[in-house]
């Protein structure tokens, strides 16, 4: 009832701005549907976006036969460089588009949102006093940031509990998970410490395999896309986002994907680590590929709750498909 009623307001929301928008505005996002579009857009990049890329590109070239939409996943950096260096039409980049992407011609617009959450081992030995305290912004630093070699009773707050030590693993490539991760904690990705793993199902797969390992992953990649439940042998580390030593009631939404999204959505879960996803092209995108992004903007929103993202404000919306004018 909740995302129910949180969409019908989005929808009332976006009513109001869409009457504000010009003629020529609404005729640009109705363009990908009211043409006879024809050619392949290749685009490269995060795996937080990699699934609901996937879907984009099913329902639009369900929509427009004639278009093929290559998508491939490998890091935020990835999908930046190969977008800059004209490999792809579009890269996807999970965290926000660098200044010095900007200076090289980077042209970013935001089209959806989700998170970055700390992930641990589901048989962990501090599993249950976790549950009821969470884990400190500061101790997230301490393992990833400064290195201390801490344990899982320390982690928990309850240092003479449990004496094993914590296994910290980070990624190794060049992504949006691990910089906005970062970012939480005041630093950036090359600063994060621990067992560097590449891509975000094989950092899960890392800490599901390790009963003492600690690590972060994508909204998408923490929770199975079908059952909405978290991923077999994978934990979320709470966050005490008060950081009163305990974990209240308001702060354990970490159940199922849906409660998590409707906290990511209220503003609830801490930003970062959530963070909107944003498509970079090399200069302002024309063609093909404006339409498909202006689809994504318009059509293609009807699609992002389905997939388990969070929708951006219409206001957002409306903004990203007035800069593609």
């Amino acid at each position: 009832m909740k995302r129910m009623l949180k969409t019908l307001a989005l929808g009332w929301v976006a009513a109001g701005i869409a009457a504000a928008l010009s003629l020529g505005l609404l005729t640009a996002l109705a363009g990908a549907t009211a043409r006879d579009l024809s050619g392949t857009v290749r685009v490269s990049g995060a795996w937080a976006l990699y699934p609901m890329m996937i879907r984009w590109a099913e329902e639009f070239q369900k929509a427009n036969p004639k278009v093929r939409i290559d998508v491939s996943a490998g890091g935020a950096g990835k999908g930046a460089a190969d977008a800059l260096g004209g490999l792809v039409d579009i890269g996807m980049v999970s965290r926000d588009i660098h200044p010095e992407e900007m200076k090289k011609g980077g042209f970013g617009v935001a089209v959806v949102k989700d998170a970055v959450l700390p992930t641990a081992n589901a048989a962990n030995p501090a599993a249950k006093e976790l549950q009821a305290k969470g884990a400190r912004r500061a101790t997230f630093a301490a393992l990833w940031i400064e290195g201390k070699t801490l344990t899982w009773g320390q982690v928990a707050g309850n240092p003479h509990c449990i004496a094993e030590k914590v296994h910290v693993y980070t990624r190794s490539d060049a992504c949006g998970a691990a910089e906005t991760w970062a970012k939480y904690l005041g630093k950036r990705q090359e600063d994060l410490q621990g067992v560097a793993v590449y891509g975000d199902p094989g950092l899960a797969e890392a800490v599901r395999k390790d009963r003492l390992g600690i690590g972060f992953n994508n909204l998408n990649y923490a929770y199975d896309a079908n059952t909405g439940k978290l991923v077999a042998g994978l934990i979320i580390v709470p966050i005490d986002i008060n950081d009163n030593g305990r974990l209240d009631k308001g702060e354990n939404f970490y159940s199922s994907k849906a409660s998590v999204v409707d906290a990511i959505a209220d503003g609830v879960y801490p930003s970062p680590p959530a963070r909107d996803l944003n498509l970079l092209t090399k200069g302002k995108p024309a063609g093909l590929t404006r339409e498909f992004i202006l689809w994504i903007l318009g059509d293609g929103q009807r699609y992002v709750d389905e997939v388990g993202y969070i929708e951006l404000s219409a206001q957002k919306l409306a903004e990203g498909v007035k800069k593609l004018k």
